[in-house]
């Protein structure tokens, strides 16, 4: 166990003329275990004797497991792992008469299996050998031989040990190894092709039908072994139920849990344990908020938070703390005012409702289509019970009845206007919320009634905390532009006689201090260089490599000429390229027709999204006044395409009912890009809706589309999310491992704010240049590069990143603040390392998309 006690070794022996290293007595010891005769005879005996030899052994390894510095030295070895697996690898052979050992022994092997499995490096271990890299040879790592033992375990494949059937505990002990495995991106890669969820769901099933087919024991009537058979099969029932549950702690496990069937299940006893406060598991230095996230960043994911009553008992527990504060506690002075917006009583429930409510898929869920209360009259004692109430009794403050309502009614106004601001931040629950409750109007109004009635100043704005924050979501709400393209007022007051310079307000349009001056139109002059170019574009032959080395050579060099109409004639070469040759087309194109298309309608998301994505390119001088028909009807051909290549999808998501529910953001940056001209960014469309790039870019694209397999389409699951976001976390954990931990020890998931950031195309987030050479970059150098962008980001952010996770605001910073100082061109070395280390893998993983 220590430093000096390794250096003893190697050490001479009497009869033997090699010394033992320190390696040779832990194998000696482990072999001991295994081939302890008098165990195999008779267990019962031995296993309650605590000088047993593979007692002892287990005690040592266990000691060895729990110090860093030691395992390291002593047990993350090939040559031990081989000798822990020895009786699998043995009985995975059908060789039965080798093995000597008895149940126990192979239970306790798979606890420090485990235990080697819960830290990085001894995952890795597992996973890939001492190396870190597959080994050249065909021999399966040990990871796999755990798989393969621990599914041919649960489908019965394996012979029986001793003439009896594998127990419940040793099924669990090995399921755990796996899950240890499986509940990391890397992890879930290797063990996938076993089909783990599968063979786990299956015996969860056989287990229920089980319990539900014995009978109730009855006193007197030999009830006790019926008693224990029940007790045994519900043990079983729970820990291959557990054990399901945590292929949700990444993207990819969480859409193979639903595609089991189980995910409503796992997620009731998922509330069962929270509520209780329970870890996850021995293992885990956390609960369960990683996993809630990651759940709730999908349709039906939320949609089972809600049927389990988790929704329900955090917003009765937000209720209890914003409004009633503790029953047992005795009110001897008044509840101190906070001075924080969002005081410390209330800023876990806070951070829990922003983590429920970040993705649009979830909110849309939750709300879509749900009418307010608006009552009349509300009891006091009335307690609100879904996020349609919460919004109602916090957010849309438009009566008289709900304002009375509140005991606290500015502490509790002031967190449903900082929750609004959140989820305002994602441009489609904007225009949800818009388009249903009109949140923009309501707030306006309460600003004209915050006036001062005072005869010489009749129309003085009433300068607080609340008409600070409305004003700052108001000009949020109208706004769209990346870090240096919009003004947003602080939410903060400062001191001296003019505490807040920013003139408030009561109606659009905003006042010019808020407008930045309309952007030029870019007229960029050809460069010699990019003449070569696009010259190269136009031959046939061996033209793409040498294009490709070339546009990232202009990109290093002079980002600033790819802009304007030049980008768009470079990615209508490109496009038209790569759907000439049909080698590059991976889906049946659009096609194009006229007939019906006006008589189409645009969802009112659509109609409210086409009017901000005017505004906005208005302001960067692509637009003219009358561009909204024209990208009406663009928006009209896109959704009839959808509906073209669309299957048709019983299922109770409200996301799955028809067409795409949320604004199409990538085919409004293409006619940004194409400066307003439909029929060009039409024909631009339609080419590049045969590109295995367009599945990632425009989301849209496979909205419940004939190109998935039906259990995939039907999962209400995006491929950005299971396939590019899985992989943006299993790359953050290896390139920039800091960054990763401060997601995990916030309890929020990056696979869910790059989500966010990809369906709307970084708006808000970017500059409109570097958002051009965001789409540049995944169209020219490939699909993959969606993956290297969101890493490329992350470390740009990580400073900032470790800042918020100390002051525990990570995602509301993610949220609301623009990336500042991020140039893609900075980055493109960057991102070509990662993609000759990663290509291979994630390529083939995007491709597999398909049915």
């Amino acid at each position: 166990m220590y430093t000096d006690g390794r250096k003893l070794f190697p050490i001479k022996v009497k009869n033997r003329k090699e010394p033992v290293a320190l390696m040779d007595l832990l194998v000696l010891l482990i072999q001991m275990m295994h081939q302890n005769q008098k165990s195999a005879q008779n267990a019962n005996t031995t296993q309650r004797d605590s000088f047993a030899p593979a007692n002892l052994v287990m005690e040592v390894l266990r000691m060895l497991c729990g110090r860093k510095e030691c395992a390291t030295e002593c047990l993350y070895r090939n040559v031990i792992i081989d000798s822990l697996l020895f009786p699998i690898s043995t009985w995975l052979k059908d060789d039965q008469m080798l093995v000597t050992c008895v149940e126990t022994v192979l239970i306790n092997t798979a606890d420090i299996l485990a235990r080697i499995a819960s830290t990085d490096r001894g995952l890795s271990l597992l996973l890939f050998g001492e190396n870190n890299k597959h080994a050249a040879s065909n021999c399966p790592s040990a990871a796999q031989l755990i798989a393969e033992f621990t599914k041919r375990l649960l489908d019965g494949e394996l012979p029986p040990l001793a003439s009896t059937e594998p127990s419940t505990a040793l099924k669990g002990a090995f399921i755990f190894v796996c899950r240890q495995m499986y509940n990391t991106c890397e992890g879930l890669d290797v063990l996938m092709p076993y089909g783990l969820h599968e063979s786990i769901s299956k015996a969860w099933k056989k287990a229920c039908s089980l319990s539900e087919r014995t009978p109730t024991p009855v006193a007197g009537n030999e009830s006790g072994a019926t008693a224990q058979e029940l007790q045994n099969t519900m043990v079983l029932e729970e820990m291959l139920l557990d054990n399901l549950l945590n292929f949700a702690a990444t993207p990819k496990g969480l859409l193979l849990l639903q595609q089991t069937g189980a995910l409503n299940e796992c997620v009731i006893y998922m509330f069962s344990r929270f509520t209780k406060k329970l870890q996850v598991s021995k293992c885990e230095k956390f609960g369960y908020g990683v996993m809630v996230t990651q759940v709730a960043a999908t349709a039906p994911g939320i949609v089972a938070l809600q049927s389990s009553g988790f929704i329900k008992a955090l917003v009765m527990e937000l209720w209890s703390v914003l409004e009633c504060g503790r029953d047992d506690a005795r009110m001897i002075n008044p509840k101190p005012t906070p001075v924080e917006p969002i005081d410390r009583s209330c800023q876990k429930s806070f951070l829990a409702l922003v983590n429920l409510l970040s993705s649009f898929y979830a909110v849309y869920e939750l709300i879509g289509g749900m009418p307010l209360p608006n009552k009349s009259a509300y009891s006091l004692r009335e307690v609100p019970t879904s996020i349609v109430d919460l919004i109602d009794r916090l957010i849309i403050m438009n009566s008289n009845a709900k304002i009375h309502s509140l005991f606290n009614y500015e502490h509790s106004h002031m967190f449903g206007v900082r929750l609004l601001s959140v989820m305002c931040c994602n441009l489609d629950i904007l225009l949800l919320l818009e388009s249903q409750y009109h949140v923009s109007e309501i707030l306006l109004n309460a600003q004209k009634e915050n006036v001062r009635e005072s005869l010489e100043n009749p129309g003085d704005f009433i300068i607080d905390g609340l008409s600070v924050e409305r004003n700052q979501i108001l000009v949020r709400m109208n706004l769209i532009g990346g870090p240096s393209e919009r003004v947003l007022p602080p939410r903060v007051l400062q001191k001296g006689n003019d505490p807040f310079r920013w003139p408030l307000f009561s109606s659009y349009p905003l006042p010019k201090c808020y407008l930045r001056e309309p952007l030029k139109k870019p007229s960029v002059k050809q460069d010699n260089e990019l003449s070569k170019l696009l010259k190269n574009l136009e031959m046939q032959t061996d033209w793409l490599e040498s294009c490709k080395k070339q546009f990232c050579r202009i990109m290093k060099s002079k980002p600033d000429i790819l802009k304007g109409s030049i980008l768009a004639e470079l990615l209508e070469k490109f496009v038209g390229h790569f759907a000439d040759n049909p080698s590059d087309c991976f889906f049946r194109p659009y096609e194009v027709s006229d007939s019906g298309v006006k008589r189409l309608s645009l969802s009112p998301i659509q109609h409210l999204g086409v009017k901000i994505v005017v505004r906005y390119g208005k302001f960067l001088g692509l637009l003219k006044d009358d561009s909204d028909q024209e990208l009406a009807n663009l928006l009209k051909h896109c959704e009839r395409f959808v509906k073209q290549q669309q299957i048709i999808i019983s299922s109770s998501l409200h996301c799955l009912q028809g067409g795409y529910v949320g604004h199409d953001w990538f085919a409004s940056t293409a006619f940004l890009i194409m400066s307003g001209d439909g029929e060009r960014t039409l024909r631009f469309l339609q080419q590049f809706s045969s590109l295995l790039v367009s599945a990632f870019l425009w989301l849209p694209r496979l909205h419940a589309s004939i190109h998935l397999s039906v259990q995939n389409a039907e999962s209400g699951i995006h491929p950005v999310y299971s396939c590019t976001a899985y992989y943006i976390e299993m790359l953050l954990k290896i390139e920039v491992p800091l960054v990763f931990s401060a997601f995990r020890m916030s309890g929020f998931t990056p696979s869910q704010i790059c989500q966010h950031w990809l369906s709307q195309c970084f708006w808000n987030y970017l500059n409109w240049t570097e958002i051009g050479h965001y789409i540049a970059v995944c169209v020219i150098l490939g699909p993959d590069y969606q993956v290297y962008m969101c890493i490329a980001l992350l470390k740009h952010l990580e400073q900032e990143i470790l800042h918020h996770m100390q002051t525990q605001d990570l995602q509301v910073f993610l949220k609301e603040e623009a990336i500042h100082g991020f140039q893609v061109s900075s980055y493109l070395d960057f991102m070509e390392n990662l993609e000759h280390s990663y290509r291979a893998t994630i390529l083939t993983e995007m491709e597999n998309i398909k049915s």
